[in-house]
């Protein structure tokens, strides 16, 4: 800008020379006329001002014992009742503002802070996770409510339990049950969940302390933290032969008892290498790989150039399943086996009718 101001030729117009240089005229302007600093002005006090006795008076009867504790609106009205006026509700707002007085003076609760979950399942029965979902009736507003607890390293559905009601007593029962057939010794297992009011009754916290069952509970709104009971839910009601529709409690147990024998013995989950839940929480994924692999080498023996990256091996399921695992950073203060969950993707494959028997579920 200092170039342009020391040309001193009229033939050039201010603009080319602005334009030459990347420069807009605007910025000329502003660099060469900077605005001038804005003037203090002192405003008169209002005609209508309360003076400061007035002022005082206020201040002394927003202080004193019948009126400490009350906001101004309390004061005013109460006050006006007596047949006493002072001020309006703002001015009375305005003389505390003066005193640095017009700040929430109650009990305020302290904002809620939840822990992230962070758990590891690096066997069967160390960590479940469970939900409800709701399954539509014959009429709109009628819904049948199921109950599902999975063990986060298999997938498998260990107990289940449909009824017409969703509420504390159902669950503690298919929690009492499940835990009996699976034989969890105290302090074994984690149970995870969302923070709907069955899950944090006091009825379950009771059984749960009794069985010595841990508890561990969802961030609020964050679906993440009950990735994979969400997912088993997606994978219920996003299969070919999902009525959409039940015509009644016993059409709906129905299809669920079919539903999960299949899931567990039958559905090849692509979150655990494409072996079936059953397998990996009955210890029988050796047995399947092996026959797997029987099965690879023959036919890399009788196509070796159909394998361009050498022999193939069998995939197996992963030794750690996790909720929300620590960063690498923190793996020192990783949690023992007893927490965990990675989210998994849920397999498309057509369900089949097989006749692989589903974990029982318990009379509604």
């Amino acid at each position: 800008m200092d170039l342009i101001e020391d040309l001193d030729d009229p033939s050039l117009p201010l603009t080319q020379a602005c334009g030459a240089l990347g420069v807009s005229r605007a910025t000329l302007y502003r660099g060469t006329h900077p605005p001038s600093p804005p003037s203090c002005v002192v405003r008169a006090p209002s005609p209508r001002r309360l003076g400061d006795d007035e002022r005082q008076t206020v201040l002394d009867v927003l202080h004193s014992e019948a009126f400490v504790d009350q906001p101004p609106p309390e004061v005013y009205a109460t006050l006006l009742s007596q047949g006493v006026y002072l001020a309006s509700i703002r001015t009375m707002y305005r003389v505390l503002a003066e005193c640095g007085e017009s700040a929430e003076r109650r009990a305020q609760r302290a904002p809620a802070t939840y822990s992230k979950p962070t758990l590891t399942a690096a066997a069967p029965n160390q960590v479940w996770t469970w939900d409800i979902t709701k399954l539509r009736g014959p009429l709109p507003g009628v819904f049948y409510y199921l109950y599902m607890v999975i063990d986060l390293y298999s997938r498998m559905v260990v107990g289940w339990l449909l009824a017409e009601h969703e509420n504390a007593a159902h669950a503690e029962r298919l929690f009492a049950d499940t835990v009996a057939r699976h034989g969890i010794a105290p302090g074994a297992l984690t149970v995870h969940a969302d923070r709907g009011s069955p899950m944090r009754s006091d009825l379950l916290a009771q059984l749960f302390a009794v069985l010595g069952v841990a508890r561990s509970f969802s961030r609020p709104h964050v679906s993440d933290d009950n990735a994979f009971s969400e997912a088993q839910f997606k994978t219920l009601k996003y299969q070919p032969d999902y009525p959409g529709e039940f015509a009644s409690p016993q059409h709906a147990r129905g299809w669920c008892q079919q539903f999960i024998g299949w899931f567990n013995h039958g559905h090849q989950h692509s979150g655990l290498a494409l072996f079936a839940p059953a397998d990996v929480f009955c210890g029988r994924v050796a047995e399947v790989a092996a026959r797997r692999q029987v099965a690879l080498d023959a036919a890399y023996a009788a196509h070796p150039e159909r394998f361009p990256n050498g022999r193939p091996v069998v995939r197996l399921p992963p030794t750690a399943v996790y909720i929300n695992p620590l960063p690498i950073d923190d793996a020192d203060l990783a949690p023992t086996p007893g927490s965990q969950v990675a989210a998994h993707t849920v397999a498309r494959s057509p369900r089949r009718e097989l006749q692989a028997a589903a974990v029982p579920a318990l009379p509604s």
